[in-house]
């Protein structure tokens, strides 16, 4: 007599959308890819092109090299491209690779070089910015290095805003791309009670990408017993999109890298799970999720209606033949 095969519970699994790349992310590892093509391997990255690590080191593999600083591309080396991040880099960089004469390519999304070009504007119209954003993060530190030391003052928290003394004369603010969009709107309105003539932002510097993520996975918190949002702890945006499901009414949401990160017993007599990725996070990490729900349970698996994205941008001059 034959053991009769395990029943696998089931489970309803719901996707998010949109969810995963970004057309910025698209476009950086896209950037690396042609580089690599075009002027073959070694070519040099300035950090972690976004921040996914399984996204660099299917590039590592391919032959990207990456450094901390430009000071670690070997002279021996300096025919080398070097490709700047997606979150973009302070003026010092360029500046650098110009005075070793590197060859240099800007992977930043041009959704952050917005946000440059409107900083050095206010700084040019002679405005301190009060940038909002989190201390330490790549995004922030390149939009701080585009104007002298002082020009800017961080703010991080309502807190922050609340208790700020800028320096006498006109104001701006202006906010990092992958910022909460709650949180932010309430330092904003925080920063207009206190600074009535604040100049803002000609479009909302929080990008399409962040707020159409965090619109579903809201919506998706809603409706499902528990939200997994595949993404790097490192990733802004990623964690940001475990914040908005908590606060939308899952407050067990939490962060994986992939299905080897996924606390198997929590998901026990669990009936709907919402799963999405950060904009950083390729498609394939959530497909290997799904199949290993799909190895556990009896597994149904539907996309929740959302927004279609259809933005694109075009790659650097010295790539646009490659």
């Amino acid at each position: 007599m034959t053991d009769k095969p395990a029943i696998k519970p089931s489970l309803r699994l719901t996707l998010a959308k949109p969810r995963g790349f970004c057309a910025g992310v698209d476009r950086a590892v896209l950037i690396v890819e042609q580089a690599l093509e075009k002027y073959g391997a070694p070519v040099y990255v300035r950090h972690e092109i976004v921040h996914n690590k399984r996204v660099v080191d299917r590039l590592r593999d391919m032959g990207a090299i990456f450094v901390d600083e430009l000071d670690n591309v070997p002279p021996g080396d300096s025919d080398r491209p070097v490709i700047f991040s997606a979150h973009g880099v302070p003026k010092s960089v360029p500046q650098a690779a110009d005075a070793r004469g590197l060859d240099w390519l800007d992977a930043t999304c041009p959704l952050v070089s917005k946000v440059h070009i409107e900083t050095e504007r206010h700084f040019e119209n002679k405005r301190h910015i009060l940038l909002i954003g989190h201390a330490g993060h790549p995004e922030v530190i390149g939009t701080m290095g585009q104007v002298p030391d002082g020009a800017i003052t961080l703010i991080e928290t309502v807190a922050d805003a609340e208790a700020v003394m800028p320096p006498d004369g006109a104001l701006a603010y202006a906010t990092q791309t992958t910022l909460s969009v709650s949180d932010t709107a309430a330092i904003v309105a925080a920063l207009k009670a206190r600074f009535p003539d604040i100049a803002e932002p000609h479009k909302e510097d929080i990008c399409y990408a962040t707020t159409n993520r965090q619109e579903a996975v809201q919506a998706l918190a809603a409706q499902v017993d528990r939200v997994l949002v595949i993404g790097a702890p490192n990733s802004s945006n990623s964690q940001r999109l475990v914040e908005v499901a908590r606060q939308a009414g899952c407050p067990q949401a939490g962060l994986i890298g992939g299905a080897e990160d996924i606390d198997w017993p929590a998901m026990q007599g669990v009936a709907h799970i919402g799963l999405t990725a950060g904009a950083s996070a390729p498609e394939e990490i959530t497909l290997e999720v799904i199949d290993a729900f799909a190895a556990r349970f009896a597994l149904s698996v539907d996309e929740m209606d959302g927004r279609d994205e259809q933005v694109s941008f075009k790659l650097p001059r010295q790539l646009r033949s490659a």
